[in-house]
């Protein structure tokens, strides 16, 4: 009978081994909260240091784009400042149609000067939304430009 006991009392060993093993494999296993907190300062700084590329980036973008719609403005004053020295060439009766168009002209790439100027990157999305509606006020812009010109010299 003493070997009975023995068995199961090596039995209770082993169980009791075996669960303290399995316990402390669970708690070893799971992060806690000063690492958690770490990792989570870890992911911050990285999201940060992504942000402010995507920023920069964004940034720098816009101001290319700035300068390029910059020289399309200027081309068009120019174009615009030649029409106002056709327009004294001009016959009287011509010369109010063409006045007023000219005018507009002139009004609308100012606007579209200080519209650029004024835009404050806010995202790449708001970014892109901002750009194809700008590309196609500034292409309508030249086409009216154009436009302006064929009409002139008929």
């Amino acid at each position: 009978m003493p070997n009975q006991k023995n068995i199961k009392m090596k039995n209770q060993i082993l169980k009791f081994a075996a669960i303290a093993v399995i316990a402390g494999a669970t708690i070893t296993s799971c992060n806690n909260p000063s690492k958690e907190v770490e990792n989570a300062e870890t992911n911050l700084e990285e999201a940060n240091q992504d942000l402010n590329r995507a920023n920069s980036e964004l940034e720098a973008e816009l101001e290319k784009y700035r300068y390029e719609t910059q020289l399309q403005i200027e081309e068009n004053k120019v174009k615009i400042a030649t029409y106002n020295d056709q327009l004294k060439k001009e016959k009287k009766e011509s010369q109010a149609e063409y006045k007023d168009k000219i005018i507009a002209l002139e009004t609308k790439n100012n606007e579209m000067k200080i519209k650029i100027e004024e835009y404050k990157a806010d995202g790449n999305e708001n970014w892109e939304n901002f750009k194809t509606e700008f590309n196609r006020d500034m292409s309508e812009l030249g086409d009216a430009i154009k436009n302006l010109t064929v009409n002139n010299t008929k």
